[in-house]
């Protein structure tokens, strides 16, 4: 896919807010340090026509971690009530820009065969300092003849599960990419929630996921994310790339621009550090990017 079809522009969403085979969603979404309410600044400033996201209600329910990725029926299920359906183009956006979830609603739509699915460049912050058109107030209900059929399909991206991170180290294969700031990344910050350990996965690549934005939100250009790739070790080939985070967000952010530089199949390892910096004697590596 090209990247003026996975990446759009303002300009060309404001062009396209009445289209009816266009789907705009908000997937704000805060780490859990941060007192704001992502829906309450939904109420309070959105792209006009957007619904709103919610990477917690779009989930697994019987998961005991945060935001897991749903099953194909619960996803059909939360979306289709979106009005989004078979056909149509999704553009997701949130308040961070990308970082926030809408790169994460991306990865969704996309391991469930969904391929016509976009983010907005810059985000929230850039569409509001263009000075594009916002709506507030509560949300427009969301009546039956607004649910569209929305079929998954198999084909797209793949989630793993701590299985495959040991057998990985076991037999070492993929490359693993953690998206964490590197403070973290290297042991010497604290964690958002809680954990047994700080540090990362042996062997891991750290890709801190700011590092592939502009000050103003935007993403780097394919050249220059190809040198942020390349910087960290972390191959844009055929091989196998497992990308995580704090709770599997923002490593889809690494999978996008990934995506972005030439590389479509990055995974994601779901359970992330909340995950593994949970398991009694996980092993654990501290320090710098190798």
């Amino acid at each position: 896919m090209e990247r003026s079809e996975s990446l759009v522009t303002g300009a060309w969403l404001e062009a396209h807010l009445d289209a009816p085979d266009v789907a705009i969603l908000d997937a704000t979404s805060f780490l859990p340090t941060d007192p704001r309410d992502p829906q309450a600044c939904f109420r309070e400033a959105r792209i006009p026509g957007a619904r709103f996201f919610d990477i917690n209600d779009i989930a697994d329910p019987s998961s005991c971690l945060s935001h897991a990725m749903p099953s194909a029926p619960t996803f059909l299920a939360k979306v289709s009530k979106l009005g989004v359906g078979d056909g149509m183009k999704v553009v997701v956006y949130d308040a961070n820009g990308g970082g926030s979830a809408a790169m994460r609603a991306w990865f969704m739509f996309r391991a469930f065969g969904h391929g016509d699915v976009a983010v907005l460049d810059g985000g929230l912050p850039k569409w509001l300092a263009d000075g594009r058109p916002v709506e507030d107030g509560p949300e427009r209900p969301i009546l039956p003849r607004d649910y569209r059929h929305f079929t998954p399909r198999d084909g797209g991206p793949k989630v793993v599960g701590i299985e495959a991170l040991h057998d990985n180290l076991a037999a070492p294969r993929a490359v693993m990419v953690d998206a964490r700031a590197a403070e973290r990344y290297a042991g010497n910050a604290p964690e958002p929630r809680p954990s047994l350990y700080k540090g990362h996965v042996p062997g891991a690549r750290n890709i801190p996921f700011l590092s592939v934005f502009n000050a103003d939100k935007t993403l780097k250009s394919d050249a220059e994310l190809r040198e942020v790739f390349a910087a960290a070790g972390v191959p844009l080939d055929d091989t196998p790339v497992i990308a995580m985070c704090g709770t599997g967000v923002t490593a889809c952010v690494v999978a996008f621009a990934a995506h972005l530089a030439g590389k479509s199949d990055v995974a994601i390892y779901d359970g992330s550090w909340e995950e593994w910096g949970n398991v009694p004697d996980a092993p654990v590596a501290t320090g710098p990017n190798p």
